[in-house]
């Protein structure tokens, strides 16, 4: 069974083999598999075996078949053969046709690649033009984004750049450009933002070189508008100004935007808003705005000259028109509030300078011309709606200090027409020189006269008093503007005028009244002015309503009580006349020289009054003659203290005059008495009654004859009772004259009338003066 088991396994290995064999005789493609399959049975000796049998068989078929067909494999090649010329011509020709079509081809492979590459390029420009189409809409915005950059449009430019960066760059999401422009988009935003920024600089810049050029216009026009003829003195005969008329080199219809340019400031307010940065704008321009406020508030120095006043009030007044104008022209940029804090330091600072520098005015018009300007600024100013009370206030401050200049200025002002007069009457010679001078000077009184007239006072009268009425018109014209009502306008003038004349006119007239170069005439002349002046001044009551237009009514209108200063300076005339004639007096009393021992042989009836004593009397007699012009009590005054004081001095040279004296020179001195009683009986001015003025002699009289007729028991014994001789003499001054007396003559002397011994003679003398000192003490006594 183990053999015939071999035998079948052999027999199926050979058919596999076989099989084998006829799969690699088939086969076309790869033998490996086919090989691989004997090498894994190991059967490479009977393949080959088997392969070897079956090339066998096929050379044999091969034979075999060859053998069949010879004859016709003859005739084929013999055909063949004869086929191999025509072959070869074939050939040639095919050879030929290859070459012609080797060279066509590469003409169309040439003109192939051409093609391919134009359709290339085709698709390319195509793909180009696609693309250029999306982006040309970018690229175009972009360039109108340079341009308006360019241009110095930056509100217009961020727009732009906001609809390329929201609407046309999404739509190149896909191209490279969108991510240039995105990456070139930032810094675009900060080169507008920063543009923007430096035209704001430039633009407040600007408005800082032109804030006086704005000030003086906007001030000039509402100069014009409010009709504020501020060079002109408010008088109430002056013609009203013609509002219609254009003020010189002013341009009403010229505004602030006319002369800056706004637009900055409004587009950098509205790119800070666009890119929600408002508040960083806002901050920034306060910020700026308050140091140019405090620069132009700085005023520059000490400086005090009206050009300086001038530049200042027009640069704050511009910086708050530029304020106004941002104000009311931009949403929000700058509040009402924050503009109300700036006025509040510009008026801090304003009335801070005028305070201080103010006082250091020593000119009326400097003041008169910073009160116009600060007026004009006030209007200005509240033109646009700023509030100018404290400045007003400020105003009404330097008031008094402008009347105080006035005073000082009217101060010298007089002083000069005093020192001009030459204190003569006025001639007015012909009636239409009167009406010349009553347009200026009050001359009812004088109306009916004949001319040529001498009026009774001198220039200075109505010098003075149109200084008067010049001052009136200053202190008016200084209330104008400053929304004083009518009323107290007018109380301010009166105050002011009756400070002038209780104060300036009557200390001018004080010192002058005391000039000691003054002549006698001259003292007299201003006695008499200062009557007129009282007078015309009279009608300064109304002379004021009329400049501050109040009410006319004579019994409505405060008195002027300044004008009772004439009445005080005519008693300190008067005063300084009876002075100025004592001083004549004394100077001829100086020029005395008695001989009070005289020779005894001269007789007392011979004798003659001294030199200076006929002079003195000629003087008096010419000078009472020129008091005449005065009142009647002032001229018998003058005429009973010169008198009274001829007699004291004569009293004076009796007792106190060193030296002893005899009867000849009390004859001398007797004889002086008597011319001065002379002068006295004369009466040299009217309205002394009887013996009046020679009363004034009757002490000095009385004692020389109580000497003279030696009656010393009589004087003692009736001393005090109503039948002395001698009422008026003092028994001190008998002493004291009497210890002058040196006797000569014995039996007219005083102790020849005592009888005795020179002992007894001596006792007796000092018990009559002792007599008398007691009498004098008992007289004194009884006076207290």
């Amino acid at each position: 069974m183990d053999g015939g088991g071999s035998d079948e396994k052999d027999a199926a290995g050979s058919t596999h083999l076989d099989s084998l064999v006829t799969e690699l005789e088939s086969s076309e493609g790869q033998l490996g598999a086919t090989l691989r399959a004997v090498y894994d049975e190991s059967k490479q000796g009977v393949f080959l075996q088997l392969l070897e049998g079956r090339i066998r068989q096929h050379d044999k078929d091969i034979e075999r078949m060859c053998n069949h067909h010879y004859q016709g494999f003859i005739e084929s090649v013999n055909e063949l053969l004869k086929v191999g010329s025509d072959a070869r011509k074939l050939k040639v020709k095919i050879l030929s046709a290859n070459d012609e079509f080797q060279d066509a081809g590469s003409k169309l492979v040439k003109n192939g690649d051409e093609l391919i590459a134009l359709r290339i390029i085709q698709r390319n420009i195509a793909a180009a033009m696609e693309s250029l189409t999306f982006c040309r809409p970018v690229l175009e915005l972009y360039a109108k984004l340079k341009d308006q950059m360019k241009e110095r449009r930056y509100y217009p430019a961020l727009k732009t750049l906001e609809q390329l960066e929201h609407t046309y760059l999404p739509r190149v999401s896909k191209y490279t450009i969108n991510q240039m422009m995105k990456a070139r988009i930032p810094q675009l935003r900060n080169s507008i933002k920063e543009a923007s920024m430096t035209d704001l600089r430039h633009f407040l810049e600007e408005v800082r070189a032109k804030s006086e050029s704005i000030g003086k216009l906007a001030m000039d026009q509402t100069h014009f508008r409010a009709n504020l003829d501020i060079s002109r003195r408010n008088t109430s005969d002056a013609a009203p100004s013609n509002t219609n008329t254009q003020l010189p080199g002013v341009d009403m219809d010229k505004s602030v935007q006319d002369m800056v340019d706004f637009s900055p400031i409004y587009r950098c307010l509205h790119i800070f808003t666009v890119l929600g940065e408002r508040e960083t704008f806002e901050s920034y321009y306060h910020k700026q705005r308050w140091q140019q406020a405090r620069l132009v508030l700085e005023f520059p120095g000490n400086q005090v000259s009206m050009s300086v006043y001038r530049s200042y009030f027009h640069q704050v007044a511009g910086f708050f028109v530029v304020e106004d104008t941002v104000h009311s022209t931009t949403q929000g940029l700058i509040t009402k509030k924050t503009v109300n804090e700036l006025w509040d330091l510009a008026v801090s600072k304003i009335a801070s300078a005028l305070r201080t520098h103010t006082s250091l005015f020593n000119e009326v018009q400097m003041i008169r011309s910073i009160k116009e300007l600060v007026v004009q600024f006030c209007c200005t100013l509240q033109s646009f709606d700023f509030q100018v009370n404290q400045l007003y206030d400020l105003l009404l401050e330097t008031k008094e200090q402008y009347c105080e200049l006035l005073m000082r200025t009217w101060y010298t002002l007089i002083k000069s027409v005093f020192s001009v007069d030459n204190y003569s009457p006025i001639l007015l010679k012909t009636e239409n020189e009167a009406k010349l001078f009553a347009k200026s000077f009050p001359l009812t009184e004088f109306a009916s006269v004949e001319y040529p007239f001498f009026l009774p006072f001198s220039e200075f009268v109505p010098s003075v008093y149109e200084q008067i009425k010049e001052f009136i018109h200053s202190c008016a014209g200084f209330a104008e503007n400053l929304n004083l009502s009518l009323t107290e306008t007018d109380d301010m003038v009166r105050k002011s005028t009756n400070l002038l004349l209780t104060r300036t006119v009557s200390a001018c007239l004080s010192e002058q009244i005391h000039d000691n170069r003054l002549s006698l005439a001259q003292l007299v002349q201003i006695s008499v002015n200062t009557t007129y002046l009282e007078k015309a001044c009279e009608g300064l009551s109304a002379f004021i309503a009329e400049v501050t237009g109040v009410s006319s009514d004579s019994s409505m209108l405060p008195r002027i009580y300044g004008v009772s200063s004439f009445k005080d300076a005519r008693a300190d005339a008067e005063d300084m006349i009876y002075v100025k004639l004592q001083n004549q007096v004394n100077e001829f009393f100086e020029l005395a020289n008695y001989q009070w021992m005289a020779p005894e042989t001269a007789r007392p009836e011979d004798a003659q009054a001294s030199q200076f004593v006929y002079d003195m009397v000629s003087f008096l007699r010419s000078t009472f003659i020129s008091l005449t012009t005065l009142p009647e009590h002032v001229a018998m005054t003058a005429c009973m203290t010169s008198c009274k004081h001829i007699a004291r001095e004569l009293m004076q040279l009796l007792i106190d005059e060193p030296g002893a004296f005899n009867m000849s020179g009390l004859a001398v001195f007797s004889r002086d008495i008597q011319l001065c009683e002379e002068f006295a009986g004369e009466c040299p001015v009217k309205g002394f009654t009887g013996d009046q003025l020679l009363s004034a002699f009757s002490p000095i009289r009385q004692i020389v004859n109580l000497f003279l007729s030696m009656d010393w028991s009589g004087y003692i014994a009736d001393f005090g009772t109503a039948k002395t001789k001698y009422p008026q003499v003092r028994p001190s001054q008998v002493a004291k004259v009497l210890s002058r007396y040196r006797e000569k003559e014995p039996k007219k002397s005083l102790m020849s009338s005592f009888r005795g011994s020179d002992r007894d003679r001596r006792r007796l003398l000092e018990a009559f003066v002792k007599r008398l000192w007691e009498l004098d003490a008992e007289g004194r006594a009884d006076q207290s």
